[in-house]
């Protein structure tokens, strides 16, 4: 996102907020994991295979086998360490997990399990792993379906594919913050108990 973009944000953030005892914290992250064993593990998958073709292909001897093997393994591994490669080749699953854990947390770190009464909201999402989520407490969860949040992502998610970043991020805030004003009013004291901040990484 630009910086025009967080801005719009940060005051997205601070006016849903006036409305609610709630509060929602935005944080966007590159990549959940480097995946760096991925591309080992697929270099060695591949440099292990080579011995049988050349074995049975060709009468080379075993020294000269071993070296092309590793060879082999040396250059797969540099190529499929590439970031544009190597985020390519890790399972779907494996990167929505790491996001999710990521996004979990994220949710502890910077402090949302906190809130006086569990209702903080964090809006997720991880560049790499093409994954966002919406991580509530308690005390919200137990009054909005997750049905809602998600129904909040895929509209963030289609603005961000338009790359509408500050839009879909400035839409789930908004909708939060409606979803939260209906359960849990400012009341007579509605101070701010974190930052109203997107967080970067």
């Amino acid at each position: 996102m630009s910086e025009q973009d967080i801005r719009r944000v940060v005051e997205a953030i601070r006016v849903a907020e006036t409305k609610t005892s709630g509060e929602i914290f935005c944080v966007v992250t590159r990549a959940s994991s480097s995946y760096r064993l991925v591309p080992i593990a697929w270099a060695a998958l591949l440099a292990l295979f080579v011995p049988l073709l050349l074995i049975y292909l060709t009468n080379w001897p075993a020294g000269m086998i071993y070296l092309l093997q590793l060879a082999i393994f040396i250059v797969a591994a540099a190529i499929l360490s590439l970031p544009e490669i190597r985020f390519r080749i890790v399972p779907k699953q494996v990167l929505h997990r790491r996001a999710h854990l990521e996004a979990t947390r994220q949710f502890l770190a910077q402090g949302l399990h906190l809130t006086e009464r569990r209702t903080g909201v964090l809006i997720f999402a991880s560049t790499a792993e093409r994954h966002a989520e919406i991580v509530a407490d308690a005390g919200i969860n137990a009054k909005v379906q997750a049905e809602f949040w998600n129904a909040v992502i895929v509209e963030m998610v289609a603005a961000i594919k338009d790359n509408r970043p500050g839009d879909g991020f400035v839409a789930a805030v908004e909708r939060c913050g409606i979803i939260l004003a209906q359960h849990f009013p400012p009341g007579s004291i509605n101070r701010n108990e974190l930052p109203n901040k997107v967080v970067i990484m």
